[in-house]
């Protein structure tokens, strides 16, 4: 194991308690000097099997460490789901992978209950037979090809980390993920998905085409003898420490402030909303964007060896956190305005 908590029970003097927070803090730091580390080697096992791709895999790894789910978009060919299998293979986890088709069916994600004969008794009973959402880390490719009805077997799953079939609930393994790859520019046989899926997601990451020097390293690499993949890094009891470290990191008010006023001006009916926001969105992120704003904030300055988020912290990952959780307006629509520029006009016009 990478991290060790002691626990003591005793009650405390002043001095101690006084004592004891300075050693919880510095113990923090230990254990947060011990994620950075892991995140290193993380990348340099992911290095082995994807080339380039630098923001898109620390904006995983953020998830990862805050518990949170990624929607990753980017046309065919750029080993979206390579890049999950191998993340998941470094982090040591129950991996499952569930390609969605228009025939797929709830039952086909969550599971089912079936009819069982005991042999000895004769006597029939229902048992449930776990689904392929029973993992700690759940890919689910190409999540827009199959109907809002089996999409949204996904969503309790998501935010509640049960799953709930035939008046029976049932506790996911812990952690748990979901990351969903998407086509943003294939549209036949798609389903949009529901906005109340969307904002279950942390961060939309939009992945681009490699570089000249990327893209000649791919061919070469895929075009010879197979190289070694990745090997296992973090088990589940790991992240799930680090995930408490994230929680425990204090943040200034001014950052939360800074956070939930960048939010709110992503809504047209707000009084200090941006022109461009009134023009081109319909509707704005919701309090969940604060949330996940905030705890990727924690995130992101823990692996840079900070152990309190700031503003810049906020602002970098406001794309990522906003870009799926905001509506365009038909105007915005029709003229085929980016969202990432609404966004990051709406950052500049945010002051500190």
């Amino acid at each position: 194991m990478l991290f060790n908590v002691r626990v003591s029970f005793a009650r405390p003097s002043v001095s101690a308690y006084n004592s004891a927070v300075t050693n919880a803090a510095l113990s923090d730091r230990d254990l947060a000097a011990k994620v950075i580390a892991a995140e290193r080697s993380i990348k340099q096992q992911i290095a082995r099997v994807i080339v380039g791709q630098d923001d898109v895999i620390e904006q995983l790894l953020l998830s990862i460490f805050v518990q949170g789910h990624c929607l990753i978009v980017g046309v065919p060919g750029l080993a979206k789901t390579l890049l999950v299998s191998t993340l998941a293979r470094t982090l040591d986890l129950a991996f499952n992978r569930i390609q969605f088709t228009p025939d797929l069916m709830p039952a086909d994600i969550t599971g089912t209950e079936v009819i069982q004969e005991d042999r000895a008794t004769r006597e029939r009973q229902f048992k449930f037979v776990q689904g392929p959402v029973f993992a700690n880390v759940v890919l689910a490719d190409e999540i827009n090809r199959t109907p809002p009805k089996t999409q949204a077997a996904l969503l309790q799953s998501m935010q509640e980390r049960k799953v709930t079939i035939g008046g029976q609930t049932y506790d996911l393994p812990q952690p748990f993920f979901v990351l969903a790859t998407q086509n943003p520019i294939e549209q036949e046989g798609t389903y949009p998905l529901p906005e109340a899926q969307l904002d279950r997601f942390l961060f939309q990451i939009n992945i681009g085409y490699p570089n000249f020097d990327e893209e000649k390293t791919i061919v070469a690499r895929t075009t010879s003898e197979a190289t070694e993949g990745a090997t296992p890094v973090l088990n589940a009891e790991d992240i799930k420490a680090a995930q408490a470290i994230v929680r425990r990191a204090p943040v200034a008010d001014s950052v939360i402030d800074y956070a939930v006023r960048l939010v709110r001006a992503t809504r047209p009916e707000e009084g200090n909303a941006p022109e461009s926001i009134k023009k081109w969105v319909g509707w704005g992120a919701g309090p969940r964007a604060s949330q996940s704003l905030v705890l990727a904030a924690k995130a992101r300055a823990l692996l840079k060896g900070n152990m309190t988020p700031s503003i810049e912290d906020v602002r970098a990952l406001a794309l990522p956190v906003l870009r799926h959780r905001i509506v365009l307006s038909f105007q915005a629509q029709a003229d085929g305005v980016p969202v990432d520029r609404i966004l990051n006009e709406l950052i500049n016009a945010i002051a500190n």
